[in-house]
């Protein structure tokens, strides 16, 4: 079942993610989901609020690829193949 959210809280929530508090953190001192406070962002802006988290996986991704490249890069530059 879900929990009516008064729309004073939902703007107060909306508000805070705008201003840059950490959805993750809003959610867990509102007591919702964090799907639901991105819906709402999403709803509010008319934009694909979800590319954020898009963009932190291909961040983790690019990350992991570059520990990656440099891993290999040692290993040649030491004469090793694979």
């Amino acid at each position: 079942m879900h929990k009516i959210i008064p729309k004073e809280i939902r703007d107060e929530v909306i508000a805070k993610a705008r201003a840059g508090e950490k959805v993750a953190a809003l959610a867990q001192t509102y007591g919702m989901s964090i799907k639901t406070i991105y819906g709402w962002l999403s709803k509010d802006s008319g934009e694909d609020v979800i590319s954020v988290l898009k963009y932190n996986k291909l961040k983790r991704e690019n990350q992991e690829l570059k520990r990656l490249l440099g891993e290999v890069t040692l290993e040649m530059s030491l004469g090793k193949k694979n």
